[in-house]
């Protein structure tokens, strides 16, 4: 049996499970308990991961630029979001008095509740996530299609010009670069047969899709990663957010708490996109394998939790779209849409007719 499967964490659960029971013996009351559990859990996750997020992004802006970066608050400024966060928390939160205050206040709720939904499917270790919905894929994307809400909810709620035009500029972004987004997953869905994100990681364990897919799967990969930077707005696709032209874009009108929801929401995105691309194209949990059968590499490579492989790539692919932000300037608005509508989206197309071919074939590894 192949040593991966020593290192699943399904008898965490199952332990916590049977740990609960011996307090609670009703099956309804324990099934609430636990999501209730679950539910915590991720919240507290998703705040670290956001703290660690902030603090990765300043160093590798730092890295990219040759400059320090924080150093002042907590040792080599590790606790700068902290005190980044405080002051958030103890900042005046302010409603303008001509928006609609209602939409106002619910628009950064439903950014983060549309972010955290997206998060149930990933599997960050073997036997190890909230929900493997047999859908996943689709519920993925569907989910992540309501945060363009909160967006054009933020931006026409404020009743500020500059707002309503970040959110215009946002709604048109995202809804293009879905495209090419959903072309993207559909190849891989193509080669293993399945919209679990369970079993497409299962379908790697003698290669990764990257690798064993060919030529058209490193091209899916590569539109992935671009046409995800776009839809979660981050340079250099952040014009719903261009300081320089919209003084902050749909977010204009916020402070205290309710920006740093937006600000939550952007690296739970950045992390959610991260997980996905190192799910379906290098993996997820499995550990690198050459071939199927058993090898002293492949036994070594199985030694190493399956909870570090997710994590390394997810993190790596977070690298990567950070090294965007510091490298590349960000583009016009019609150079954003020419890039999606001529060039990423024609691609795709071709792309999934040859991964279609590949698929029917079995040419692939």
């Amino acid at each position: 049996m192949n040593t991966i499967f020593l290192y699943s964490l399904a008898g965490l659960a199952t332990l916590i499970h049977n740990w609960l029971g011996k307090f609670i013996s009703s099956e309804l009351g324990l099934h609430i308990l636990e999501l209730a559990i679950i539910g915590l859990s991720l919240i507290v996750f998703l705040v670290l991961l956001c703290f660690f997020l902030g603090y990765m992004e300043r160093r590798v802006a730092a890295f990219m630029e040759i400059r320090l970066g924080p150093n002042r608050v907590g040792p080599q400024g590790t606790l700068q979001i902290v005190a980044d966060t405080v002051k958030l928390l103890f900042k005046e939160g302010l409603t303008p008095n001509s928006s609609d205050k209602f939409l106002f206040n619910l628009a950064p709720f439903i950014m983060v509740i549309a972010s955290m939904m997206a998060i149930a499917p990933i599997a960050f270790a073997k036997d190890f996530q909230i929900y493997d919905i047999n859908i996943g894929v689709l519920y993925v994307s569907a989910i992540s299609s309501i945060s363009v809400l909160g967006i054009l909810m933020a931006g026409w709620s404020s009743n500020n010009k500059y707002s309503l035009l970040g959110a215009m500029r946002s709604g048109a972004q995202i809804v293009s670069y879905e495209l090419s987004v959903g072309l993207s997953l559909i190849s891989i869905v193509i080669l293993s047969g399945s919209l679990s994100l369970g079993d497409i990681v299962l379908s790697q364990q003698n290669g990764w899709w990257l690798f064993k897919g060919h030529i058209p799967i490193l091209i899916s990969f590569v539109i992935f990663i671009i046409a995800s930077t776009a839809e979660i707005n981050r340079a250099p696709f952040d014009l719903a957010e261009a300081d320089q032209e919209l003084t902050g874009g749909f977010n204009t009108e916020y402070s205290g708490m309710k920006f740093a929801m937006f600000l939550l929401s952007e690296y739970i995105n950045l992390f959610i996109v991260s997980a996905i691309a190192a799910t379906l194209f290098l993996g997820g949990w499995m550990p690198f394998h050459i071939g199927g059968g058993p090898s002293s590499f492949n036994h070594i490579m199985d030694l190493i939790p399956s909870s570090i492989w997710f994590l390394g790539k997810t993190f790596t692919i977070i690298f990567i779209i950070m090294w965007f932000r510091w490298t590349f300037p960000r583009l016009r608005v019609d150079q954003l849409l020419n890039l999606e509508w001529k060039y990423l989206l024609p691609i795709s197309m071709v792309n999934i007719i040859i991964v279609t071919l590949i698929a029917i074939m079995g040419w692939h590894f």
